[in-house]
Formats: structure tokens, C-alpha cells, sequence
């Protein structure tokens, strides 16, 4: 069970953490977890490409350090990266000391004050000592990619439905999602585009 679009009551429950941007202009902030992906990745970022668009990638350590060539392109190509922990740890199931651990293992190898919780789950606890350290993103629009019973349509659907200006859209760089992400993204990019809108690092 997972909510597309996040609703005002779990933004006014956490207003510390980053939901959307507030903004008047066609701007709208992809976002990509769990890269980087050997196939995904260097997919999305060709995409980009082709709109002039930049995005934010939320890497996970582990994954950084087996593609550190992909996670350079990343960063040379203008796009924004952001700490996903370096296990993909659930803050939930994780006692605090590891998953503060985990997270400072992977600022080791993401140079970067942008911090998303795995799964969105982190801990009150655990948010109070990020929160020193880094900004916490979580979004407003989740495509829902990561949904293997869901139809390459309906992601594209719930991105197109749901996106608004300042709109923090997730999307997954991996082998799991890739099948309704490679189908929705390049949709979402050129239609988005005919409408005005610009993509944007946060």
C-alpha cells in the first residue's frame, strides 16, 4: 500500500522535511533512487539529455562504489545527488546507531547535504541527528514505478495526473522498476516539455 500523492496531513505531521518546492513557475524536480544502475542509469540520463533536463539522483554507497563511472556522469552532466543510505536501510527495522552509521558510510562516497530515507521511513530519532547534517527530501508525487503489479500506463498516469508546479516526483533507477520507468519517463519528459515546464536539480 503506498499513497501516489502525499497528502497535506503527512506534510503538516513532518514540516521539518522537504515535500515540494513552493513556487509560481512551470518547474517540476525528478527525482531517482537506488543508482546507480549499470542499464537504468546511463537510460535516464540520455533522457535528460534530450529535454535539456536535470534531475536529482538519491544514490545508495554500496552502489556508488561498484558504478563510479555512472556516478561521475551524473555529476558532470549537471544533476544533483543526494545520500540514500549505503544499504538501502528501512530506519523503521534499523536501530539508530546503524543507520546513522549506515548513512555516514555513505557520505564517504556521495559528496552531498541532500538525505532521503530509504522506503520514506526514518525514525523521529534518527531524523533529529540527519537533520543537523542534511536536508531531508522526501516528494510529492510517487510514480509508483517500483510496483511490479502496477501497468507501465498507470505509472505514467500518476506522474501526469499528479504532478503540479514545484511538484518532487520519484522515479527508480533499477532493475526493478526499470520496466515502467523506461516506458513512463521519456512520456513524462516530452510532455511536460510541450507544456513549458522546466526540470530542475533541487
Amino acid at each position: 500500500m503506498y499513497l501516489v500523492k502525499t497528502p497535506w496531513w503527512l506534510r503538516a505531521l513532518y514540516p521539518s522535511f522537504t515535500w515540494k518546492i513552493n513556487t509560481v513557475e512551470k518547474v517540476l524536480y525528478l527525482t531517482f533512487d537506488d543508482g546507480p544502475h549499470e542499464t537504468a542509469t546511463p537510460f535516464v540520463l540520455d533522457e535528460l539529455k534530450k529535454h535539456h533536463a536535470k534531475a536529482t539522483f538519491f544514490c545508495i554507497g554500496k552502489n556508488v562504489k561498484k558504478h563510479k563511472e555512472i556516478y561521475k556522469r551524473i555529476i558532470e552532466e549537471g544533476h544533483a545527488v543526494g545520500n540514500h543510505t549505503y544499504h538501502h536501510l528501512n530506519g523503521w527495522k534499523t536501530n539508530d546507531e546503524e543507520y546513522i552509521n549506515d548513512i555516514e558510510m555513505a557520505s564517504k562516497e556521495i559528496d552531498s547535504k541532500l538525505f532521503r530515507p530509504p522506503y520514506g521511513k526514518i525514525t523521529r530519532f534518527q531524523s533529529s541527528i540527519v537533520k543537523h547534517q542534511s536536508s531531508i527530501i522526501m516528494w510529492d508525487v510517487l510514480s509508483g514505478d517500483f510496483d511490479v503489479n502496477l501497468q507501465p500506463q498507470r505509472c505514467l498516469a500518476n506522474v501526469l495526473y499528479h504532478s503540479k508546479k514545484g511538484s518532487i516526483i520519484v522515479f527508480h533507477d533499477s532493475t526493478k522498476a526499470w520496466e515502467r520507468m523506461s516506458f513512463a519517463l521519456p512520456k513524462v519528459l516530452e510532455y511536460f516539455s510541450k507544456e513549458g515546464y522546466q526540470f530542475r536539480p533541487l
